[in-house]
């Protein structure tokens, strides 16, 4: 996915002077093309995460747009008052690329597992949140960053992952994605949960249990239309995420139902990490596993749930 957004990157540039890229610890070769083909608008910074982001902040106000990327853990805890206050305090278009957003880097522990991020970033004026769920989706939501009225941060999976999304579909930011297969559950998801809830959609479909599927590949702004329609007259709503159920899409989910004016409030559930630091190491799937973020472990919830466990 990464290899996908960075090519996005370069293209955008070769078309429009304004773009700019700046990196940290980007590794050998990578975004060699940008720099053989526009030297004066890439920047190595090396591992200096806070003064690349004053300097991306600094850039985008003299009318550069700025796409920055180095490890998510690193681009968000790290330059938290950067981020506030070099970028979205002056809505400056800065473009944020969190490389292994989540549990990619799960191997390294708990220093470079990214559970937070859309929480942390979902709190900040003026800040969106992206989150594509494979390479296909990254790839047509890229060019629409390029105009975005203010910082846009966009959590990348680890790639090679499935392609599920929907080509059919128009994409817009701030514009969920619907999967439509019934009204007996309703599941809400984000990145690549939309893997794992389409898989547990097929396996309830089985059982005769229709189960649609939601997919915010915009976390915030969220599409507040689309999920209240969705959610009405369904009597079950999950959130599955890869992160945090405090503050990610499940808390962005809560929020809006509990202010809505709902004729009858779904019974509902949030998946995603606990207030847990992610301790055990083990690969991406491990920990998926162990927080029941998997087809089976979904499908058991749905089931739970309609019998009002």
């Amino acid at each position: 996915m990464r290899k996908t957004a960075l090519r996005a990157v370069t293209e955008m540039a070769r078309r429009d002077p304004r773009v700019c890229f700046i990196g940290s610890d980007l590794g050998a070769g990578v975004m060699d093309d940008f720099r053989a083909d526009m030297p004066d608008r890439l920047f190595r910074e090396g591992v200096s995460e806070q003064h690349v982001i004053g300097m991306a902040g600094g850039l985008a106000l003299e009318g550069k747009i700025v796409y920055v990327n180095t490890l998510a853990t690193f681009l968000t805890r790290r330059c938290y008052e950067q981020l506030m206050l070099d970028l979205a305090l002056y809505r400056a278009k800065v473009r944020l690329i969190g490389s292994g957003g989540g549990l990619v880097y799960a191997p390294l522990g708990p220093t470079h597992v990214t559970t937070e991020d859309m929480g942390l970033l979902r709190l900040i004026p003026n800040m969106a949140v992206v989150a594509p769920c494979d390479a296909e989706e990254m790839a047509r939501l890229m060019p629409l960053t390029l105009d975005w009225d203010g910082p846009v941060y966009i959590r990348l999976a680890k790639g090679g992952d499935p392609v599920v999304s929907r080509t059919d579909a128009p994409v817009a930011l701030g514009k969920a994605v619907p999967f439509e297969g019934g009204r007996d559950a309703l599941l809400l998801t984000t990145g690549i949960g939309l893997q794992a809830c389409l898989g547990a959609a097929d396996l309830l479909h089985r059982d005769g249990v229709g189960v649609s599927v939601l997919h915010f590949h915009t976390v915030k702004p969220l599409d507040r239309e689309a999920l209240l329609a969705h959610v009405r007259d369904v009597p079950v709503v999950l959130t599955v995420e890869e992160h945090g159920i405090a503050g990610g899409l499940g808390s962005a989910v809560a929020e809006t139902l509990a202010e809505a004016d709902l004729p009858r409030f779904p019974r509902f559930r949030r998946i995603g990490f606990g207030d847990a630091f992610a301790c055990h190491y083990g690969s991406q799937n491990e920990h998926l596993a162990l927080w029941g973020i998997t087809p089976e472990a979904i499908a058991a919830s749905v089931a739970a749930l309609r019998q009002g466990a």
